[in-house]
């Protein structure tokens, strides 16, 4: 019975999701070709950096002398993104933004247009911003679902965490549409990359392993089973996650015979705060949501994708109708259409390869990738030039 309203939940909320983003796509356009157009008539005519050729070839949101966008690129990124996010929850939308702004050349095209078209300046940017959360949204959708099917996902604490995500999801891309420009945005994006990646670093220490006895305990126990006979063979309904007292102030639940608990007030707040911080990068939160998953809620990293997944995913539902509704950012839909192939693909391995990476290799691998990621964006932002190649 108690599964079975869990699954009603899952169905009800899929729905709610789906007619939220429905409005976002079925209102938006209208509003974003105004500003689009708008963008676009107070840039300059010319051949130089910073104008619009009349002749030039349409590309990236049908703007003449914008760069052509490869789909079969598209599509083979946007499954290393889907992969990343739904292995360990988190990366999903900063690869995004790495592919948008860097492999497909939106970021050096939007920076040409900084003293010469402002306005179209900022249009790219909330174009490159909530394309990265489309991307983030799929793969947190499907990652979520195979996670809950797995017995990997902590319902309650994604609930907890989704309240306060649609607070910040709404309301920081409603004060900083159009606000910001490209320069600004890449310099934020690379100073919490690099934050995170020194962050799960020190997770990966003696020091930081020792905090989190209960999350060693229970990846241990984990890896034992998969060693054992596979996921397959496990009884995912008693040994995964499993309520076993819920309150205002307490839940409990059990996951792999090791007991867990938190205070739901706190993700809330949590949610809130990171919510607003990944909808002004333009991305799904989870390299804020993992560090406070594994540290404040001390889950092994076994369960924080899940969790993540569908936390980052209702913060990305809210996000993209408040860019595309509210603010009126344009969409190049035959790139995200491409992507969303990819994450599909890559959203489905994920969760079926991650269980064989021990956990210590999953920290480590996303160190090294918020690393360069911060140093590269940060650098490029406020030095105007990039540390690390591509330069």
């Amino acid at each position: 019975m108690l599964c079975s309203k869990k699954h009603l939940v899952l169905v009800l909320g899929a729905a709610l999701a789906l007619a939220v983003l429905a409005l976002a796509v079925l209102s938006g356009p209208a509003m974003a070709q105004d500003r689009l157009a708008e963008a676009i008539s107070s840039a300059p005519l010319g051949t130089d950096p910073g104008q619009i050729p009349p002749g030039g070839e349409p590309g990236f949101l049908g703007i003449r002398g914008a760069p052509q966008v490869n789909l079969l690129l598209g599509f083979g990124w946007a499954l290393w993104v889907g992969w990343i996010f739904s292995t360990v929850g988190a990366f999903g939308g900063i690869m995004a933004g790495v592919g948008h702004i860097t492999i497909f050349g939106l970021g050096d095209y939007a920076n040409t247009f900084k003293k010469t078209a402002p306005a179209l300046n900022k249009v790219i940017t909330d174009s490159i911003r909530v394309s990265n959360q489309w991307l983030g949204g799929a793969s947190g959708a499907i990652s979520s679902y195979n996670y809950y099917r797995m017995g990997r996902l902590v319902l309650l604490l994604a609930a907890s965490l989704a309240v306060g995500s649609v607070v910040g999801s709404y309301l920081v891309p409603w004060l900083s549409a159009g606000k910001i420009s490209l320069k600004q945005y890449i310099g934020y994006f690379g100073v919490f990359v690099l934050f995170l990646g020194f962050y799960l670093f020190y997770q990966t220490t003696p020091r930081g392993q020792a905090r989190n006895k209960k999350a060693r305990e229970a990846a241990r126990a984990f890896e034992a089973s998969i060693k054992g006979g596979g996921e397959s063979k496990v009884d995912t309904a008693e040994m995964g996650v499993k309520v076993r007292s819920l309150s205002l102030s307490r839940i409990v639940f059990t996951f792999f015979g090791v007991e867990f608990s938190f205070n739901p007030i706190i993700p809330v707040a949590g949610g809130f705060v990171i919510a607003g911080l990944a909808s002004f990068l333009g991305v799904g939160g989870g390299f804020l949501l993992v560090p406070f998953l594994t540290s404040v809620a001390g889950l092994p990293m076994y369960l924080v994708a899940g969790t993540s997944a569908l936390a980052v995913l209702v913060g990305m539902i809210t996000s993209i109708f408040s860019y595309m509704v509210v603010g009126g950012a344009p969409v190049h839909w035959p790139l995200i259409g491409a992507e969303l192939g990819g994450v599909l693909v890559g959203s489905f391995i994920g969760p079926r390869t991650s269980k064989y990476i021990p956990e210590i290799w999953l920290k480590r691998l996303f160190v090294l990738l918020a690393l360069y990621v911060g140093v590269r964006y940060a650098s490029k932002g406020f030095l105007g030039f990039s540390l690390l190649p591509p330069y």
